[in-house]
């Protein structure tokens, strides 16, 4: 029988502990985290995803400054949102939530966070540092799976990885990452041919290309370590980007939907928040 890798229960066990270094934190310089939320356009999604990472704040004793701004927003005025927000030096993280409206360039966007504030991972000198082993905040949702891979001791040195994304955010960091863990990778996305032949030839798979279940059960072999970043709302919850059902009969461990890598995501944001109010402290 698989092991579940419960991001949901993992997220609560953090969050106690990220607890008490805000504490901590506090009583030492009287200062509070905190992440600036920047949400441009009324997307309902991006507005739940902004308020589940306020209300995560809240929970660890953190504050969280949301920042909302009109649809019509230019990248000019987005990006001296962003400067605003680099030279506050009472705000320790940032977050522009994606997707911008389509007339913006969100990668420059993305690109003008100071690299001490981008605790979601999203700039291109935070992936470089990353990719080559230094200090930098992780994208949060592959940094949020590697916890939770690490967390459950899953065996990752020579496994042969495969990654089914290429996003920016998400399928490049987190092929990175499993490389730097001694992994070795294979990167497929939408353009890929006979994917399924790849996906047979996994220790790992990552769904993480955005498609409803693209990814088949009996694409997986015995004892693969099945892990789904997607998320697809349905009339009975959702599914993610892997066919799980029956899953449990088929790998070594994964990740269920929801309730595994979703909550690790805003948990690493959190968790890297409060690492930048600390770094400033002992700086």
């Amino acid at each position: 029988m698989a092991i579940l890798l419960d991001g949901k229960k993992l997220s609560s066990q953090i969050e106690t502990s990220l607890s008490k270094r805000v504490q901590a934190l506090k009583q030492k310089t009287g200062r509070t985290p905190i992440l600036a939320t920047i949400l441009v356009g009324d997307d309902p999604a991006s507005a739940t995803y902004v308020r589940m990472k306020g209300n995560a704040c809240k929970r660890v004793g953190m504050e969280s400054i949301r920042v909302e701004m009109p649809a019509s927003t230019t990248t000019d005025e987005l990006l001296a949102k962003i400067r605003e927000l680099n030279a506050n030096p009472d705000v320790h993280g940032i977050l522009l939530q994606h997707p911008v409206p389509h007339h913006i360039d969100e990668r420059v966007c993305f690109d003008e966070i100071a690299l001490a504030k981008d605790v979601d991972g999203v700039t291109c000198l935070g992936f470089g540092r990353m990719a080559m082993g230094e200090r930098a905040y992780g994208s949060a949702t592959p940094q949020g799976i590697m916890h939770l891979l690490n967390h459950y001791k899953v065996p990752l040195s020579g496994k042969h990885a495969v990654v089914v994304g290429r996003s920016a955010i998400l399928g490049k960091p987190m092929a990175m990452m499993l490389l730097n863990a001694n992994c070795t990778v294979t990167i497929c996305h939408s353009k890929t041919v006979n994917l399924a032949d790849h996906v047979r030839q996994a220790d790992i798979v990552v769904g993480a290309v955005g498609v409803p279940e693209l990814i088949k059960k009996d694409w997986i072999k015995q004892g693969a370590v099945v892990v789904d970043a997607g998320f697809h709302p349905t009339p009975n919850g959702g599914v993610g980007d892997i066919e799980l059902g029956g899953i449990e009969d088929i790998a070594s461990f994964y990740t269920p939907v929801p309730g595994g890598v979703g909550p690790m995501t805003i948990n690493t944001l959190i968790h890297q928040t409060v690492e930048a109010g600390e770094k400033e402290v002992n700086e």
